[in-house]
């Protein structure tokens, strides 16, 4: 084609000037009446000036020779150049098809009045090729317009490809969905447990405006762990597992969630939200940072830089070495309690087997025996607790109170195994043998390990945090702050207590009050962190208790004890606050001077009976610890008597103060 458009721009002038001479020369004929004897003739760049008739002749002649000989040029030149074009369309045609029979088809020329068009508009098709493949299937070729040479279209082999597109062609298009994804976040908040979500709602009820991502590895928006262990399992809903919805003690009903997904805004949405807002990217976990970066990278290769990070990623379960190592008969048969993904498992399997052991005797060990228990007495289930200390919490309740907690979890349907060191596990006859030190042997179908938390410090290496040799978790400042525009929150953070010293707290309490205060320093606040965080169990709706501080057995204690009421259980506690999150009710409150009972205090130290009390805890003749034994909603006198560090010489005046005696 561009071999033709030369020949042709070369031939025009001179064939324009010898269609000049002619018709000038005939005009002056006929204007004349006779033949001139000398016509002048053009300086012309073929042929010499001057001349006569025979030389005019002559130049006719030759011109009109020029000219056929150059149509003749021409029509080869376009024919040939016409067939390769049309034999390397073919090629790539059919070589497209045998390499990526998937993709979209070449789009065929489009012949237009002169070739020139159609070798112009190809490289126009093939650059918008994945673009325009819809529109070219809806349009086919042989519907084009015949060109000059009808049958180089004919010939062309690209009406086969394009009716072999698929009909949903427009389908790739989803996926570049994850590309929508925020590629960064103003406020970045890695893990989706309730840290993250305590700092979310406070750097928005200070910053209105700002647009927070939640990056967790699990399935399920923010949601409360407590009741997991507590008060779904008492939940008369068949359908509780679905629902994930319960009554609490005072019976009004709530979802485990913090908020429905109405709350949240989408992910891909975040950066373009007008007002800001929170989001939660689920299912995906946070493998890398680059703290000199500002950014984080997620398990698919996803990269997302931010402004200001915080760390809630919370804690693993803790195994024991002797499950681990007896291979996957025994894993398969064992449940490290944790998730809603845990509670569910759990409850099937509860359903479906004879007997269940729990191993491990603190908070989450005896709340789960105590559930499991009275599931027995309406199933059959055998519920069997171990652990290695004399009694149920016996590395915090004071040797007394243990025994007797032990006794009441015996009463609710478990059978107790103290002293029990677990030497092996195997999976012998469909059942699991578990061997302890002293030779005991018991037989299990399924076990559930409840030994503690790790705290969860992936991201320290290639962040460069420091990690607390003694408590374990990311060490940071009384400000929470781990690096500049870093921060942790929560199970993860081993922070400075300015009474108690350098401490780790693994409690819903803490978690809501540390992640709250750093979502406000991550505004700008500058708030060191000062509170005595809470935490609170419950064995059933008739027992509970509340903490703060240190609650170790190992040092030494003093117990104030009264007759307790029907008023002084967790159930009527939640009645009188309305909530069923005990700590929410009192984590807003400020600690006044109380003022003491005028009533006398009888004193009832280690009686058979501890119906409600109060337990100091001491180190150096100063409490730095108290339980609220069946009493409730007197944390915030318990954390002033804390923050003020005195030595008191009469524990029992101080136990006036909660009032334990009026009713």
């Amino acid at each position: 084609m561009l071999k033709c458009r030369a020949v042709w721009r070369k031939l025009a002038p001179l064939a324009r000037s010898a269609s000049t001479q002619c018709r000038h020369n005939v005009k002056t004929a006929l204007n004349n009446g006779r033949r001139q004897a000398f016509v002048p003739a053009t300086h012309m760049s073929t042929g010499p000036a001057g001349g006569g008739g025979s030389e005019n002749t002559l130049y006719v002649v030759l011109v009109g020779a020029a000219c056929l000989g150059g149509g003749a040029y021409a029509y080869m030149t376009v024919r040939g150049d016409s067939k390769r074009y049309e034999e390397r369309i073919s090629e790539l045609a059919s070589r497209s098809a045998k390499e990526a029979p998937e993709s979209q088809p070449p789009v065929a020329p489009e012949p237009e009045e002169a070739a020139p068009t159609s070798e112009e508009s190809a490289p126009v098709a093939e650059l918008s090729g994945e673009t325009e493949s819809a529109s070219a299937a809806e349009e086919p070729v042989t519907e084009a317009p015949p060109a000059a040479e009808p049958e180089t279209v004919q010939e062309a082999p690209t009406e086969p490809a394009v009716t072999s597109l698929p009909e949903s062609a427009p389908a790739p298009e989803p996926v570049s969905a994850p590309l929508t994804l925020p590629s960064h976040a103003p406020y970045l908040l890695i893990g989706g447990g309730t840290a993250s979500f305590a700092a979310a709602r406070s750097i928005r009820a200070r910053d209105p405006g700002a647009k927070v991502l939640i990056v967790t590895d699990e399935p399920n928006l923010p949601y409360m762990r407590p009741p997991l262990s507590k008060e779904l399992w008492f939940s008369d809903d068949p359908s509780v597992t679905e629902t994930l919805r319960f009554k609490q003690w005072n019976g009004k009903e709530r979802s485990i969630y913090f908020q429905p997904s109405s709350f949240y805004v989408k992910p891909e949405e975040l950066t373009s939200a007008e007002n800001g807002g929170v989001a939660v990217l689920t299912g995906k976990k946070v493998i890398q940072m680059d703290v000199r970066g500002n950014k984080v990278k997620l398990d698919d290769d996803t990269e997302i830089s931010y402004d200001k990070c915080l760390i809630g990623t919370g804690g693993v379960p803790r195994n024991l070495q002797v499950i681990e190592k007896a291979g996957d008969e025994v894993m398969n048969r064992t449940t490290l309690f944790r998730k809603i993904e845990d509670f569910k498992s759990l409850d099937n399997v509860s359903r479906n087997v004879k007997s269940i052991t729990i191993i491990g005797g603190g908070f989450l060990g005896s709340e789960l025996a105590c559930a499991l228990g009275r599931r027995s007495s309406e199933t059959g289930l055998e519920v069997i607790q171990m652990f290695p200390e004399k009694g149920n919490m016996g590395k915090v309740l004071p040797e007394y109170l243990s025994n007797w907690t032990t006794e009441k979890v015996k009463k609710e349907g478990v059978r107790i195994v103290p002293e029990a060191l677990v030497k092996s596990v195997a999976f012998k006859e469909d059942k699991l043998e578990i061997l302890l030190k002293d030779g005991r042997q018991v037989k299990t179908d399924h076990i559930v390990a409840a030994v503690g938390l790790e705290p969860n410090v992936d991201l320290a290496k290639s962040a460069g945090l420091e990690v607390d040799s003694d408590f374990g978790g990311y060490r940071v400042n009384a400000e929470l702050q781990a690096r500049s525009n870093i921060w942790v929150a929560g199970d993860a953070a081993c922070f400075y207590d300015i009474r108690l010293g350098r401490r780790r707290v693994e409690h819903h309490d803490h978690a809501v009050v540390s992640g709250r205060l750093a979502g406000e320093n991550m505004t700008g606040a500058n708030k060191p962190y000062w509170h005595q965080s809470m935490f609170w169990s419950d064995l059933g709706p008739d027992v509970g208790y509340e903490a703060i501080g240190i609650v170790d057995s190992s040092l030494p204690t003093v117990g104030v004890f009264a007759k307790a009421t029907s008023k002084d259980t967790p159930k009527a506690a939640t009645e009188q606050s309305g909530t069923g999150i005990r700590s929410e009710s009192e984590t807003e409150a400020t600690a006044v001077t109380p003022v003491a009972s005028s009533t006398p205090a009888p004193v009832m130290e280690h009686k058979d009976e501890y119906g409600k009390g109060v337990i100091f805890y001491l180190r150096d003749k100063v409490v730095v610890g108290i339980i609220l034994w069946n009493v409730f909603n007197r944390m915030p006198i318990a954390r002033k008597i804390i923050k003020d560090g005195e030595e008191h010489a009469d524990l029992n005046e101080v136990a006036k103060l909660f009032n334990i005696h009026e009713d």
